[in-house]
């Protein structure tokens, strides 16, 4: 999970200025000092059961979703208007490829920390009905009964959905689950085929 947010956070200091939210150093350096607050409470591993724990968490994650929901709306913006990375298709691949990347980064950590409750809440129960069905809890033959999710799950499951535009492996089943899927899946299918048909359209 630190992984991820380090990720993201120099993924949006690499963003053009025009797809940023707020100044290069706001975002990263915000995402920095919650992830040192999450990190120094708990140093090993996710285990401490805190309100105030989770709400930074909750709070870091919805950082994250914003920045690359706004850098998305404002890559189509200048998709549409015109903008200084749209007339080269490198450019606007890379910018494209940087916006899908966070987007990607930002939904799995939304996973990782709505599903069951949380990381804390799952390392210690499992719902008979998780919002996240994985094939190890929907298969009886598996024998999965303490299997529980880790970060690489969710992230797969990000990154299957931003490709596939649906579930795939992973099935939905709370209402918040669908609606967050619907929404990446959105997103993730406005950036591939504008993005694409951009560039193919300056390299012709």
């Amino acid at each position: 999970m630190a992984a991820a947010v380090i990720t993201s956070a120099v993924l949006t200091m690499l963003l053009p200025d025009t797809l940023r939210l707020g100044p290069r150093w706001a975002v990263p350096l915000a995402e920095g000092l919650l992830l040192v607050a999450l990190t120094s409470a708990d140093p090993v591993r996710i285990g401490r059961r805190s309100a105030a724990l989770r709400a930074v968490s909750i709070t870091l994650v919805s950082l994250m979703v914003c920045s690359a929901i706004w850098s998305t709306v404002q890559l189509i913006d200048d998709l549409i208007h015109g903008g200084s990375e749209t007339d080269s298709a490198g450019a606007l691949l890379l910018a494209g490829g940087i916006v899908w990347t966070s987007t990607i980064l930002a939904f799995s950590l939304l996973y990782f920390e709505l599903d069951s409750g949380g990381p804390a809440a799952r390392a210690r129960h499992m719902p008979a009905t998780p919002a996240l069905a994985f094939p190890q809890q929907l298969s009886p033959e598996l024998n999965a009964s303490h299997w529980r999710p880790r970060y690489v799950d969710y992230l797969y499951l990000g990154f299957t959905n931003s490709t596939a535009l649906s579930p795939t492996d992973v099935m939905p089943l709370a209402p918040w689950a669908k609606s967050v899927m619907t929404v990446q899946s959105i997103v993730s299918l406005v950036i591939l085929g504008l993005v694409i048909a951009r560039a193919v359209n300056v390299l012709a």
